[in-house]
Formats: structure tokens, sequence, C-alpha cells
């Protein structure tokens, strides 16, 4: 019995190294070939499955099972590996290069941030069997590599990066690869999901939606009811001002709300009152709820930017990273002014996120949609250049989007969408809202040009539908970044807009741009499809259209 056990084990070894070079050397090495980067994936699916087989030689005789992997599987695999070691180098690069510098010390400790949080997101998406989620978290990945270029980018201190190790060109090259592996999966697999998803998305929104109220599916019942309850729900910690909390900072009563955790979901209520202070949700601290009591009645605010030593990332007066987030009735606020450039009033890179009539004020990149799934519904945002950003897969639905007045010379942007690689599943969607000007720029609309967004990546991808546009719309409607730079990559897309400013007669002739003219084509952009949102908006109790 114990030789045939050998021999079984022994089998089975030389099934799984021989699936394996099939990956490389057999049909399959044609997804190698299809991939960006071919060359850099040979060479490390080859070399992870050659130690593969090393390792699994060395214990046969120990009866001690080895792990099978798909070429996808392999393909992650050897980006996880290679996203540890870029973290331990860049964890161990020498601080001096960075001390004389406070901006560039800045910037490298955003690295180590976005580093660690790119393992957390590939080790999850080689567990996960979900492909929807895989491409989220795999495209949070790519974001986080790329923002952390940006910060150094952003201080005009480009030769900073020759410092970090060459590696990290070819974990680029592995991100992306991985990305368009699990896309290429992802499709085959489409086809059959979506109709079937989308059927029950659209039968589900047009029964709700009849009373004015849709849920999603992806947010617990408890959850709806906080969102839906007439009066703030009552918070397992409270925060007021003036003592008749638990205490007196939103950062203290987040510091309390997780120490309960748990898993479950935990309401820290905020009560009125002007909170000066930056807010840092982790990513370890997921399912928070923060309820304030109302807009402008309760609002947390600072004065975080770029010109006085922040990162755009670190700018940010609320920032979270945990999973599930939601914010009702509450303001996340900016004051540097517009003379400071960037200057984060909320960044969210949690995913499930969703913002429920909350209020977002601030001057240029006013909210910094920075990755993954988020859902903003009955929101106002006010901003000047780029304010609604990031690389997130976001959805804004029945929002106000005031434009304020922005310095002498500048043209206002609304959106600057920053997708870098062509299979991320995210960009920005606009809709069933408004653009208009807010008040201060009502009286001087004229004297400047106002856009719908402009690409900040080459793969920008921005749809405004359904909604009211106001005559302060410039009509050639979007702006270029830098000459002729992402025109024909980006996506750009309107559809059924209505105002003054809706006109598409006068509209850029960009490749990248259209009109959008189909429904079906139209719906790809709805939060049911865009965001999956009926998996998972549903249980928070935010109302929402998962269809058109």
């Amino acid at each position: 019995m114990e030789k045939l056990f050998s021999l079984n084990c022994c089998i089975g070894y030389i099934l799984i190294v021989y699936s394996l070079f099939a990956c490389v050397h057999g049909k399959e090495q044609l997804s190698c070939n299809q991939t960006p980067y071919p060359n850099v994936c040979k060479h490390y699916v080859e070399t992870a499955t050659n130690t593969l087989f090393s390792e699994t030689s060395s214990t046969q005789d120990e009866h001690v099972s080895s792990p099978s992997y798909s070429f996808h599987g392999m393909a992650l695999k050897v980006t996880m590996d290679q996203a540890i070691r870029a973290h331990e180098l860049v964890s161990t690069m020498d601080p001096k290069n960075f001390k004389e510098n406070k901006k560039a010390k800045m910037a490298w400790e955003d690295c180590l941030e976005l580093y660690e949080d790119t393992i957390y997101q590939l080790n999850r998406s080689m567990k996960s069997k979900n492909l929807n989620d895989k491409l989220t978290w795999q495209s949070a990945s790519i974001a986080n590599h790329q923002t952390c270029q940006n910060g150094f980018i952003e201080f005009n201190l480009n030769s900073h990066l020759n410092l970090f190790p060459t590696m990290l060109s070819n974990f680029s090259k592995l991100l992306s690869n991985s990305l368009s592996i699990t896309k290429a999966v992802s499709m085959l697999e489409a086809e059959q999901e979506v109709r079937g998803r989308r059927r029950l998305l659209l039968s589900s929104s047009s029964n709700h939606n009849k009373h004015g109220h849709g849920f999603p599916e992806w947010l617990s019942v408890s959850d709806r009811r906080l969102l839906q309850a007439a009066t703030p729900p009552k918070g397992d910690v409270v925060v007021a001002q003036d003592g008749s909390g638990n205490y007196k900072t939103i950062t203290e009563g987040v510091a309390a709300a997780a120490r309960i955790g748990g898993g479950r979901r935990v309401v820290v209520h905020v009560k009125a009152g002007v909170y000066k202070e930056n807010v840092d949700i982790k990513k370890t601290v997921k399912n928070i709820m923060i309820v304030g009591d109302g807009i402008d009645a309760t609002v947390v605010t600072a004065d975080g930017n770029a010109q006085d030593g922040s990162t755009t990332f670190r700018s940010a007066t609320f920032g979270v990273s945990g999973d599930g987030f939601i914010a009702r009735d509450i303001t996340f606020e900016n004051t540097a002014g517009p003379q400071k450039h960037q200057a984060v009033a909320l960044r969210s890179g949690s995913d499930h996120s969703v913002f429920y009539r909350c209020s977002f004020k601030g001057y240029q990149d006013t909210l910094y949609a920075y990755a993954q799934r988020q859902f903003y519904r009955d929101c106002d945002v006010y901003g000047t250049v780029d304010f609604i950003f990031g690389d997130a897969a976001c959805v804004l639905q029945n929002c106000n989007i005031y434009v304020r007045r922005p310095m002498g010379n500048q043209d206002i942007t609304v959106t600057a969408q920053g997708r870098t690689d062509p299979n991320e599943n995210t960009g920005i969607v606009i809709h069933n809202s408004r653009i208009t000007a807010a008040g201060d720029m009502r009286s001087v609309q004229g004297s400047f040009k106002t856009f719908l967004g402009r690409p900040w990546q080459k793969y920008s991808r921005t749809v405004i539908m359904k909604s009211g546009l106001d005559g302060l719309i410039n009509s050639a409607g979007w702006k270029p970044w830098s000459g002729s730079f992402a025109l024909s990559t980006l996506y750009y897309g309107e559809y059924m807009n209505t105002g003054p400013g809706a006109n598409t007669a006068g509209r850029v002739h960009w490749p990248g741009f259209h009109v959008i003219s189909s429904p079906s084509e139209a719906v790809k952009f709805s939060v049911g499809d865009f965001l999956a949102g009926g998996s998972w908006i549903p249980g928070t109790g935010v109302p929402f259209d998962a269809g058109l």
C-alpha cells in the first residue's frame, strides 16, 4: 500500500510539472505571446516552473504535496513573488538618499505603503475565484505602482527614481501581463454571465425604482437600514466636540471603532461641528461607517497640499483604504485654496465604498477616487481643476457637481481619470447628475473655459450619461492633457445628456471620443454592469439605479 501511495504521488507530481511545462512550452505559450510583454512573461514563468519542478523532485519521497498552478495562477504567483521582492528592496533603500529632502522622503514613504498594499491586493487576487474581484485588485496594484512614481514626479524629483531598484521595471511589466491574462480569462466567461446578471439587475432595478428606491445587492439589509434611517443611527462610538460623546476627534473615534471590529459593521456617529484634523483609515480597518448630522453640519477639514510639501496622495483631509467604508451626511473639505494646486478633500482606496448625501469641497483635486469600486449617491462635489480624479471604478449617481471660480489663468476640468493600462476595469462614470456653476462662479463663468475632463493617463476613461450640463461647458467638451497624448487610446463618452452644455455638435474629433447612441453600449457603464453594483450596494441602504 505504501509503495502504491508513493507511485500515485510520483505520478501526481509528474502531471503537475507536465502541466506547468505545457503552460510554457505547449499551447498556452500563446498566452505569453499575447501579453503586453511576452519575453518577460516567458522568462518569469519558465524560471518559476523550473523552481517548482526542482522543489517537487526533492519532496517526492516525503509525500509532501506540491501546489498545482494553471497558467493564470502561475502568472499571478510570479507577480506576487516580485511584489514581495520589490517591497523588500524599497524598504531597505538607504534612507540617506531621502533624509536631506523632505519631499523625497515623503514620496518614498508613500511607496512603502503602496507596495505593501500591492502585496495584499495580489495575495487576495490569487485566492479569489471571482474574476471581477481579481480585475479590481490587480488594477489597484497598477495604480499603486504608478502612484509611487507620481509622488516624485509631482515634486520634480524624477532623478530620485533612478535610485529605485531596476527590477521595478520588470515588476511593472509583470503587473500588466498578469492583468491582461485575467482579463482574457474573464472575457471567455463574460458573455454567458453578463446576460444572466444583466437580466436580473434590470429586473431588480425596475422593481425598486418605481418607488424611487433601488439598492444594489452588495450591502447587507442592516446597512440599508442604517443609510435609510430618517434620523442618524445610534453610533457604536460617538464623537462630539462638546464632550457629550465618547471622543472629541474623528481619529480617536475611528481608532475605538477599529478595536470593536470583529468583522461587523461599526458605526461612528460624528455630531455636528467643524473637525479640523486629518483622518487616515488604514486597510486593516474595515466596515467602518461614519455618520454625520448633515452636509455642512458635520465638517471634517484641513489644508494639506502639494505646495506645502505633501504628495497629492498624502494631502487628503480624509483618506480611507479599509474595505467596506460608508459615509453619510458629512462634508469633507480641503481649504488650501486654488493657489495651492493639488489639495485633496477625500481620498478613497476602499473597495465597495459608498458615500451617501456627502459633500466634497476643494479646488484642484478635490475628490480622489483612488482605486477599487466606489459609489457616490446624492452627493455634492466642488472644485476647479481635475477635481474628480483617480483610477477607481467609480460611479457618481444623482450628484451635484459644482464648478468653482479658479485662478485667473486656469481652465477648469471636471475630471482627470488615471487608467494606465487598457485592461484595467476602472473609469469615472457620472450618471443622472448635474454639472453647473457654484455661487462664486455664476457671474464670471463666461470668463473661463470649463471642460468635462482631460486625460491624466494614457487609457483615461470617463463617461457622462443622462446628466444635465449647464451652459458653462465649453463646446469642445474635453481638453487635451499635452499635445496628442492619449487622444487615440482614451475612452470618453457622452450619452443622452441634456441642457445647454450637452450639444455634441462642436465636440472634439479625437479617435477616443464617442457620442454614444446605443443603449447596449451605454449600459456597460451602469452601476449594475460597470461596478457589478447589484452584488454589493443594496446592503448599504443607498438608493441607486442599476441600469440606465
